[in-house]
């Protein structure tokens, strides 16, 4: 394994930290299917516009979200799909530490 520097490293816990609020991983999870606007994420999520548009800027700021501006629309979409790997991977790790009846699926 490759030592990293302490700017590879800050990067890194960037990352890990856009991932560390739920409502960040329920937005990643919508945007699976592809890419939404900030209103399409607010009509399935519960939580109000205000707080989708800042987790969707924390997610573009650690560049697991892209964005385009379609007329008066932003639309957002994954920006590397490596991201659904990463959170399978985690859930496979949370699966093998729960029972069998409460798996989880990302």
């Amino acid at each position: 394994m490759i030592k990293l520097d302490a700017i590879q490293l800050e990067r890194v816990a960037n990352l890990f930290r856009a991932f560390s609020e739920v409502s960040r991983l329920a937005i990643v999870q919508e945007l699976k299917s592809g890419e939404r606007s900030v209103s399409d994420i607010v009509d399935v999520l519960p939580t109000s516009q205000e707080n989708v548009s800042k987790q969707l800027t924390m997610l573009h700021d650690a560049g697991v979200v892209s964005r385009r501006k379609e007329g008066t629309q932003v639309l957002y979409q994954i920006a590397d799909p490596m991201v659904f790997e990463l959170c399978r991977m985690v859930c496979d790790k949370s699966n093998r530490d729960v029972t069998k009846t409460s798996r989880l699926k990302f």
